[in-house]
């Protein structure tokens, strides 16, 4: 019998439990169990790579002068020329590998690795530099999708200052993820000027038909300059106009501000050095069109930041091959990478002939703490003036709904959250759930996405819990109750992101060892359906605390 059964399970969840699995034979059982049941294709091939590489464990060490590379597959041969540091044993595996296969993404990769070992030669024998040819050169026949900008703007050497963020504002009040940002840009660029012994700011952006209501708010909440552009007809958000007045913010001042924009007395440089935008439905898509618009990158969905330098040895980066270099000032932009198994850091690096800044993120709702404000705080204010073109207006809004309901678990006490342990019996799963969630005086029901995405069919009154609204994790919402009861969760990175700011969690789950465990400060051990009902009562009578210590039961 094996202990992890791959049905129960999605493939973001098997990954870290796969990779602790050091027995061939379970695996294989494990793949049979996924055959019989949903079959899925990634999740097999999960487990078959666990196996080869348990099985590769075996086998003695491959030898790269000897090995017969017409064995090994392409990513075989990637993984072997990685530690292979002699350019002789590498130039004689090219050599092997034209005269076999000859297979072209094999040999780039033995090149590749020659090039990291020894750098690339010119012809008088040094070292040569990646050669830049103009992306107009390059791409001559390129039909971009915008006239008015067809190649980048190519920008060297250009000053870049401040931390811009870009405070949404909803329904008349500025939204909390605004609130977070403010927080951690004004502790960020804190440390950044003590480190660097420089002078740069918080730079708060407020767009809107209401927007100078908010001024007081973020710089009370951290800014040291707050630019603003009101306009009546910005009651709702519009892609262009907000896109083009950020913009054109940015870049008063500098190469490319808008006519009568070349100087202003409130900022003198290129583009802002940080962008952050709230990962909202809003702020996703102003975020990208913001960081096209600027030349730049953006990595979205972050929940961690920090600023440090970073040691890179690409040759796009370094402009030679086999050079390293050092990057100052790097935004380190931390998410949950797309497996879901552990979290990726973007960087955004400038090359040698082009500038990437402003150096973007998008931050999750709830990453962050709201800052205490500070009401005696002074800052700058700029009232931006602009234009706004008429065209940008042409869709008129005549009539709409503003959503009243919507489910928001921020302001529970306790969260009751169920994942796919409730496969059994779904139906019955959540309403031993919302049981619990009654007993408790402001409480409500979150899901993982384990049960969002699942095929479960749910019976009577269940069937309106089960909506995206309530699910708790990295594409959904962030809670910090005083109590976050996970009930059959396994715990992957996704919904970690959603709960562990939470004062307790409280983890029932069949499996002790399950990641949840790693971040949960008490593990009951069992079957939902059992353990549930016992809490319930236990709550009822007023004895959570003594229902949650551990016992011989």
């Amino acid at each position: 019998m094996v202990e992890i059964d791959p049905t129960e399970h999605e493939i973001a969840e098997l990954g870290p439990k796969i990779k602790d699995v050091d027995d061939a034979d379970e695996l294989r059982e494990m793949r049979s169990l996924e055959e019989a049941g949903e079959d899925r294709v990634p999740v097999k091939t999960l487990i078959q790579s666990r196996i080869d590489k348990l099985e590769d464990e075996g086998d003695d060490e491959i030898d790269p002068q000897t090995v017969d590379l017409s064995e090994l597959t392409v990513a075989d041969i990637a993984n072997l020329v990685r530690d292979v540091d002699d350019g002789d044993v590498l130039r004689d595996m090219l050599d092997r590998e034209q005269e076999g296969k000859n297979r072209k993404t094999a040999i780039s990769r033995i090149e590749s690795r020659i090039e990291s070992v020894e750098g690339s030669d010119d012809e008088d024998g040094e070292v040569g530099e990646v050669e830049y040819v103009p992306p107009e050169e390059k791409y001559p026949d390129l039909d971009h999708p915008t006239n008015d900008k067809q190649w980048v703007e190519g920008t060297v050497g250009a000053e870049y200052r401040d931390m811009w963020v870009y405070c949404e504002t909803q329904a008349g009040e500025l939204v909390d993820v605004s609130k977070e940002m403010l927080g951690k840009a004004r502790q960020l660029m804190d440390q950044y000027n003590e480190e660097y012994e420089a002078d740069e700011r918080v730079v708060a952006v407020l767009i809107g038909a209401d927007a100078s209501d908010h001024v007081e708010d973020v710089i009370a909440y951290g800014a040291d300059l707050v630019v603003y552009h009101e306009d009546e007809r910005l009651d709702r958000f519009r892609h262009k106009p907000y896109t083009a007045i950020f913009c054109d913010m940015a870049r008063a001042g500098g190469e490319l501000a808008a006519g009568g924009r070349e100087a202003v007395d409130w900022k003198d440089y290129h583009e802002p050095r940080y962008t952050l935008f709230p990962a909202t439905n809003n702020g996703r898509d102003l975020s990208a069109l913001v960081q096209g618009e600027l030349d730049s990158g953006l990595a979205s969905d972050c929940s961690g930041l920090y600023i440090d330098e970073a040691m890179i040895s690409n040759p796009a980066k370094t402009g030679k091959a086999g050079d390293k270099k050092e990057f100052e000032r790097v935004l380190h932009m931390k998410r949950p990478d797309f497996s879901g198994f552990e979290y990726s850091t973007i960087l955004c690096i400038d090359k040698p002939n082009r500038d990437f800044h402003p150096q973007g993120a998008s931050v999750i709702p709830g990453s962050f703490e709201i800052p205490e404000p500070d009401p005696e705080r002074e800052a700058e204010v700029v009232d931006y003036e602009m234009t706004l073109d008429d065209d940008w207006f042409l869709v008129e809004v005549t009539e709409f709904d503003r959503l009243s309901g919507g489910v928001d678990l921020t302001g529970n006490e306790v969260v009751v959250a169920v994942g796919r342990g409730i496969g059994d019996d779904p139906t019955k799963g959540v309403e031993l759930a919302l049981d619990l969630v009654d007993a408790f005086d402001e409480a409500d029901l979150g899901l993982s996405r384990g049960v969002i995405t699942s095929s479960y069919s749910f019976d009577g009154h269940v069937e309106q819990y089960i909506t995206e609204e309530r699910q708790i994790g990295e594409s959904g919402q962030e809670v910090q109750p005083d109590v976050y009861i996970a009930a059959g969760i396994s715990g992957a990175i996704q919904h970690k992101v959603g709960c562990d700011e939470s004062d307790t969690i409280v983890a029932i789950n069949t499996n002790a060892d399950a990641d949840i465990a790693d971040f949960s400060d008490y593990v009951i051990e069992g079957d939902l359906f059992e353990v549930l009902p016992r809490l319930t009562e236990a709550v009822e009578r007023g004895e959570l605390a003594a229902a949650v210590e551990a016992s011989d039961d």
